[in-house]
């Protein structure tokens, strides 16, 4: 199926009627940078909380005005993604205060930026958080864009720049679709090197705008 084709036909429930996907994505844009400017004001203030309730806050901003039903709250329906089943809705919340806990010991845990197993244990820890945000899939929509925002939460609170995951494009999504899918299995590799690529590419970037 084409992409217009699925533009035309792909109709979905909003705020604004049911319009079609190629009315939602400038929407989709719009929310996803209301999301990042929340999260950029709460940073001027200090650490940003990592926790279930500032998540579900994100979100909230994000989305709630697109999808009143379900932005900014945990999903109440079962859902099926690819080959994977994500837990029980009513699982959710117990699961992501365990994550969000998880992503706190882990991070007083990494060693000091200079040590050279920084980078390393890094990259395993966004790798670990990315996916383990997605296999348990909190919310009923947008849980990759969240996925993607978690990532660059932990780099702010780290005092680190934030990154951008390449997976707009057609092969890139398809990359890190696949990247996702083998992690579901146990092999996070392919998702660590998508992860590292985009930490590379981000300190090319400062480095070259630090010369200009």
């Amino acid at each position: 199926m084409t992409g217009k084709k699925k533009d035309e036909t792909s109709y979905k429930q909003t705020a604004f009627g049911v319009i079609p996907r190629s009315k939602l994505i400038p929407l989709e844009i719009e929310g996803i940078k209301k999301a990042w400017d929340f999260i950029l004001e709460k940073y001027k203030s200090g650490k940003i909380p990592i926790t279930p309730s500032f998540l579900k806050k994100v979100h909230q901003v994000g989305f709630s005005w697109i999808f009143p039903e379900f932005g900014g709250k945990f999903r109440k329906i079962e859902v099926n993604i690819s080959d994977h089943t994500p837990p029980k809705f009513f699982l959710v919340p117990q699961l992501m205060i365990d994550l969000c806990e998880d992503i706190k010991v882990r991070m007083e845990n990494l060693p000091k930026i200079d040590d050279g197993k920084f980078l390393d244990e890094l990259i395993e820890l966004l790798t670990w958080a990315h996916h383990r945000f997605l296999w348990i899939h909190p919310f009923q929509d947008y849980n990759g864009r969240m996925g993607r925002l978690l990532i660059n939460i932990i780099l702010l609170n780290l005092n680190l720049p934030p990154m951008e995951l390449k997976v707009e494009t057609k092969s890139g999504r398809k990359k890190y679709i696949q990247a996702l899918q083998n992690a579901d299995q146990g092999d996070l590799k392919e998702l660590q090197s998508i992860i590292k690529s985009a930490l590379e590419e981000t300190a090319q970037d400062l480095s070259k705008n630090k010369k200009k």
